[in-house]
Formats: structure tokens, C-alpha cells, sequence
């Protein structure tokens, strides 16, 4: 069914109805979700109409309509790209076999550990953005945040959807403990770091949705491939919904540097920080501390739980139909370890290694970003170059957790990470400045001072159309 049916209390395409213990599992969590969103969400703008899409079908093309509506009255649903006939597991020790309809009982617990993890991704950026709105430097950028929001809840039901409908009393538990937890919370925490950092101004949230969302990009191609169907059908329609959150951080890194260049032009020889733009160069220590916080999202670099999860066919790689060898059996990964302060290269069974393999794809699509940033500053006529610090830089787990790296991978000699990091990573000075900047533009058309309007508004409406309306 690609059409949704939005005559139900929770929206779905997956005949909700014909399975009423479900529907109504799930109709009793739905107000524990709204309670959620109106207490840990973007609380101050509940009842404010946002020009928002919402999806219509899970076809490819004409997908969503745009129209006002209320946060809390957004019909977040369950919906799954179309069953594809007779598909079958692509990789792993089950390649070929018919993909599975119901959880195999022998990676039950698995399979929800890769659930739960998702999903608990989901609510933790919503209260990680919730005040943002307060400081949004235009309304259309204020849409473009309550539009990510409202998305990043809906793949919260995604995700509950698969644990109330195939795990039992264990997948209820699960998903009332994800409205549970707290971002920052000290005593019951996100899963995952980077869910758990501030996200207290806009340059961090342009990073976070240019950077953390595209971890999240990686990690739904992997499970699009899963030889559970339900998962991947899930993720597959989620994707379609995240490419959206990615251009909101990639252009709005990049309006960023546009405005700063312009300043630089216009002011030859003074410090844009007295004109009210962001620097070059603290630009640069934004992106290296979400960067690098990201590049960790993808756990150590040798793993025998990524290894189980291909293994058991429950976790791929990304488009993992561009391999030719997909039982992962005969090829190894190539890898630096750095141990007692030196570098050896050290081979390993490739299906250990996928973490890696994700990664490498991860840090490719990252470079193209940052190449779009690059020729805003080329026609600019400014020589300033930003570039990914390296996969070693500023890590917390893996092989190069326990050390320090500069920003181009080299090691550091003891204590020169803590008289240096101001160098690579945005201080305290720098934050409190860009805080400085944060003031809420809620004049149509208008933008904060410190970012360049967008190349064309959402929808195909103008730039002054009342996005939000206050």
C-alpha cells in the first residue's frame, strides 16, 4: 500500500486496523509521545501554525503535501516503502534466502539492540533543538527546524511501530523508555555522545544536521538492506524524509560563510566579528567538534558486533549492491592501529571491519559537503579553505580513543592536546560570541545579520512567504 490512510487516530499504511491488540498498544503510547513532544520538545511554539509537509504515500514521486498546521496536531504515523515480491536477503551467511517477515528468533536480541539505538536517536535531537526557535535567524529557517523536528518524531514511530508489533512486552518496555531518557541527562542519558552534546545556537545545529544527520543517512542505508523487511522498508522511506534535514545543515553552513565573505569584502581589513559575522576559522572549529563527534557514531574500528549483525543479515553496508562479493568471507580490511605511541598496518577480516566500511563512505560524502563550502568562498574571491579534520582527530572510542590527534591525524606529545585544543575546537569565548549573535528574525524575508538569505525559498514560495506564523 503506498497511499496512507489518514482516517485513523495514528496514520499508517500498514493496516493498522486489521491488528487491533497493536492499534491499540500503540494508541495507548500515543499520548505518552504527545506528552513528550509538548514537555521536551519546542514547547513555546505549540500553537503556533508551521507551513509544514506531510507525507502522503511512500511513492518516490509527489510524496508530501505543505500546508499550516500546529505542531502537536503534525499526523505523525507509521509508514513503510511498498513490500517488494519474493526479496530476498542480499549478504551475509542467509544471502539468498527469502528476506524475513518475522524476527528469526536466533537475532531477536540483536535486532532490537539495532532498533533501540536508532530510535533513540530520534527524540534526543528534538531536545537537543528544542529552544532553538527562540534565536532563529529567519522564519524560514525557523520552518526548516520545526520541519526536521517534526520528521525526526515521526521516525520515533517508525521505529516503535517495529518494537510493538514483532517484540512483544520487551519492545513496549523499550519504547516507553524512549521517551524516558533525556538529551544531557546525567542520570539517564541518550545512548549514543553526540545525542547528549548541547545544541544551543544555530551554527551547531547547521553542523549537527550537516553532520550527525548524514551519520544517520549511513546508518538507514545499512538497515534499507537488512534481511528483516519490515526494517528495511521502514528505513527506506525514512531516508526519503532525512535528505531534506541534510540540506538544511550543508546550505546553512554555507549562507554562514557567504555572509561572512560578503562582510570581508564589503569591510576590507576589519575583524567581521565587530560587524557582526561568524569568523572563517571558528567556522572551521565548529565543524571539526561535530565532524569529529559523528565520526564516533560509527563505534570502534574492528567490531564482532558489526560483524554479527552482517553475518546474520541484519545490517549491511550501504548500497550494498555495488559489492560483487557479499558474504564478506574472502577479502580483508586494511587499517592503521596506533599502539605505545607508534602506527603498525594491520589487516583484519573485512566483516570485522564494517564499521570502518560505513565509515569510509560516511567521510566521502562528508568531503563533498565541505567542497560546496569551498566554492562559496572561490566566487567570493576569498582564499580561505575548509576542510575534515581527520577520522583520528578529537576521538572518544576505538582505536584512537585513548590518544590525541591534530586535526591532520599526527599524534600529540603529552599535554600538548590541552594547550592546543583551542586551536581546533571552538572555546568558550567562541560559543559565548556566536550566542552573542543569536537573536529571533520574525519579520518575513528578513535575515539575522550574521547569514546570507537562502537561493530560493521552500515549496516554491518566495523568500518573504510567512513561514511560521507568530
Amino acid at each position: 500500500m503506498t497511499s496512507i490512510d489518514y482516517s485513523q487516530k495514528i496514520p499508517n499504511n500498514v493496516d493498522l486496523s486489521s491488528d487491533k491488540r497493536l492499534q491499540r498498544a500503540l494508541e495507548r503510547w500515543q499520548p505518552d509521545y504527545i506528552d513528550w513532544w509538548r514537555s521536551a520538545g519546542p514547547t513555546d511554539f505549540n500553537e503556533h501554525d508551521v507551513y509544514l509537509r506531510t507525507a502522503v504515500s511512500v511513492d518516490r514521486d509527489g510524496w508530501a503535501n505543505f500546508g499550516y498546521v500546529p505542531m502537536p496536531d503534525y499526523r505523525w504515523g507509521i509508514f513503510l516503502t511498498e513490500r517488494e515480491a519474493d526479496r530476498r536477503v542480499g549478504f551475509g551467511d542467509h544471502e539468498g534466502d527469502a528476506a524475513w517477515q518475522e524476527v528469526p528468533g536466533e537475532y531477536r536480541n540483536w535486532l532490537r539492540r539495532l532498533i533501540v539505538t536508532q530510535a533513540d536517536t530520534e527524540p534526543a535531537s528534538v531536545e537537543q533543538q528544542r529552544l532553538l526557535g527562540h534565536t532563529a535567524p529567519s522564519l524560514y529557517d525557523m520552518r526548516n527546524l520545526f520541519q526536521v523536528n517534526v520528521e525526526e518524531g515521526r521516525h520515533l514511530w517508525a521505529m516503535v511501530y517495529l518494537l510493538h508489533s514483532f517484540f512483544g512486552r520487551d519492545g513496549r518496555e523499550e519504547a516507553d523508555e524512549l521517551l524516558d531518557r533525556r538529551s544531557g541527562n546525567p542520570d539517564h542519558p541518550r545512548i549514543l555522545g553526540t545525542f547528549n552534546e548541547p545544541c544551543a545556537d544555530w551554527l551547531s545545529f547547521f553542523c549537527f544536521t550537516m553532520f550527525t544527520d548524514r551519520d544517520g543517512k549511513f546508518q538507514l542505508l545499512a538497515l534499507a538492506e537488512s534481511g528483516f523487511d519490515p526494517l528495511a522498508r521502514s528505513c527506506r522511506f525514512m531516508l526519503t524524509e532525512e535528505a531534506h534535514h541534510m540540506f538544511v545543515g550543508q546550505t546553512g553552513v554555507a549562507r554562514v560563510i557567504q555572509r561572512t565573505c560578503e562582510l570581508m569584502d564589503e569591510n576590507p581589513g576589519k575583524d567581521v566579528r565587530e560587524l557582526g559575522g561568524i569568523p572563517l576559522d571558528l567556522i572551521q572549529r565548529y565543524i571539526n567538534f561535530w565532524a569529529s563527534s559523528s565520526v564516533d557514531l560509527f563505534g570502534a574500528e574492528v567490531s564482532s558486533n558489526a560483524s554479527n549483525f552482517f553475518r546474520s543479515g541484519l545490517k549491511g553496508r550501504a548500497w550494498e549492491e555495488r559489492y560483487d562479493d557479499h558474504q564478506a568471507l574472502e577479502n580483508a580490511y586494511e587499517f592503521e592501529r596506533f599502539q605505545d605511541g607508534a602506527f603498525s598496518t594491520e589487516q583484519v577480516p573485512l566483516r570485522n571491519a564494517m564499521n570502518e566500511v560505513l565509515r569510509d563512505e560516511y567521510i566521502k560524502d562528508n568531503e563533498k559537503g565541505v567542497e560546496y563550502w569551498n566554492r562559496v568562498c572561490e566566487k567570493a574571491g576569498v582564499g580561505f579553505r575548509f576542510r575534515l579534520p581527520h577520522r583520528r582527530f578529537n576521538r572518544s572510542i576505538g582505536e584512537y580513543g585513548e590518544a590525541h590527534f591534530d586535526v591532520e591525524g599526527k599524534p600529540l606529545a603529552e599535554g600538548v592536546w590541552e594547550r592546543e585544543m583551542g586551536r581546533w575546537l571552538p572555546t568558550e569565548a567562541d560559543r559565548e560570541f556566536v550566542q552573542s549573535l543569536m537573536q529571533r528574525v520574525t519579520e518575513p524575508g528578513r535575515m539575522a545579520g550574521w547569514i546570507a538569505p537562502p537561493a530560493k525559498g521552500i515549496d516554491g514560495k518566495p523568500a518573504d512567504f510567512e513561514y511560521v506564523l507568530l
